[in-house]
């Protein structure tokens, strides 16, 4: 239930490239979404995060807020990814990227904005499908 498997991870170049050329975004600050739907498949959420290198210098605070960005969305996936996901016939691709200037990303808040960023998904992508 509350999980994260490689699978769930989007890794693929040309998707990735496809995303970002084709995708459309969106912002919850701390978070600037970049989102496109498939056809179904097999997972039906794919999800890329990443935090910059130009805003973050040392590896260590960008992985940190990665692994905090990860948990977050572990946790929230069930309440909120999920239950869209069930009710869509399609799956959805998405980027996380990290925006935010300070490097305390502190849990709880980053769990509050993903409930956020699972709504706002929810609203976009059934506005494109109708």
């Amino acid at each position: 239930m509350y999980t994260f498997h490689k699978e769930e991870r989007l890794c693929s170049v040309k998707l990735i490239q496809s995303l970002f050329h084709n995708g459309s975004s969106f912002v919850v600050y701390p978070f600037r979404i970049v989102y496109q739907t498939e056809h179904a498949t097999e997972v039906r959420a794919k999800v890329l995060i990443s935090v910059s290198k130009r805003r973050f210098k040392h590896a260590v605070t960008r992985n940190r807020i990665k692994r905090m960005i990860r948990e977050a969305y572990r946790l929230e996936k069930p309440s909120g990814l999920s239950v869209y996901l069930s009710q869509s016939p399609k799956s959805l691709h998405f980027a996380v990227q990290y925006i935010g200037k300070q490097p305390e990303a502190v849990l709880p808040y980053l769990r509050e904005k993903m409930i956020l960023v699972f709504k706002k998904l929810h609203d976009e992508t059934a506005r494109l499908d109708s």
